[in-house]
């Protein structure tokens, strides 16, 4: 099985910092946000082959410079056609796969790939997307009654009414000849063009990470507001 990381947005929620550098080489503990999604990725031993894509012309080439030459790592130029367009761009890479996994660099999670996997397979799902239901809030919240607040609780775990998607997901070989479908188009987004479609045919499993803490690390602000978050994350990852 080959995992794709796309490490080539723009990063516009982590400006200023990422005017200087990628969001794929955030800074955690002294190594880069993409090493620990590297790692974890190669800790499980179906997973073959990474393939990083990115703007590798411009400052994603900071990412190639990290790695140099690695045989299980292979670096792919950002199509600048979207999400679906990248997937696309790499067909040949995937050709001989019956499913890959997608990780979106900015996530942070030590998910369970290989539950993962056999739950994308029992459903028979043409994709599975990592989800919650669970999420801690960053604020405080009261408990209020006749506009009298009875009770403080400070960040609490909330139950969410909507499943919340992570950036994390087990692909079937059929989403590139979907996607290939819309290649007139200028740019193709995987969410919106593609998996749309294929929830309202019934064919998009969830798996969710229950209990798991997930980060979307967007920033060093945000890694730093959520440091003990990230270190508990990064010790299940084994690290």
């Amino acid at each position: 099985m080959k995992a794709v990381i796309l490490a080539g947005g723009k990063g516009t929620r982590g400006k200023p910092y990422t005017e200087y550098f990628p969001k794929a080489m955030i800074p955690i503990n002294g190594k880069p946000l993409i090493d620990y999604v590297i790692k974890y990725l190669k800790s499980f031993s179906f997973v073959k082959e990474i393939i990083i894509v990115s703007d590798f012309n411009g400052l994603g080439g900071q990412i190639k410079n990290y790695y140099g030459n690695q045989k299980d790592i292979t670096f792919v130029q950002d199509s600048q056609n979207g999400t679906g367009g990248d997937l696309l761009h790499i067909e040949k890479k995937l050709k001989d796969e019956s499913e890959f996994l997608l990780w979106f660099v900015d996530n942070l999670c030590a998910i369970d790939l290989k539950q993962m996997r056999e739950f994308f397979k029992e459903k028979n799902s043409s994709a599975c997307i990592a989800t919650r239901t669970k999420r801690r809030e960053e604020t405080g919240f009261a408990v209020v009654k006749d506009g009298i607040i009875k009770e403080f609780k400070e960040k609490p775990v909330m139950k969410l009414q909507l499943s919340e998607c992570l950036g994390i997901y087990i692909l079937g070989k059929d989403i590139i000849k979907r996607i290939k479908a819309k290649q007139k188009q200028k740019k193709i987004n995987l969410s919106y063009d593609i998996l749309q479609q294929l929830s309202k045919e019934g064919k998009i499993s969830a798996f969710d990470i229950g209990d798991k803490e997930w980060v979307d690390a967007e920033s060093p602000m945000v890694l730093e507001r959520n440091e003990k978050i990230v270190n508990k994350i990064i010790k299940q990852m084994g690290f």
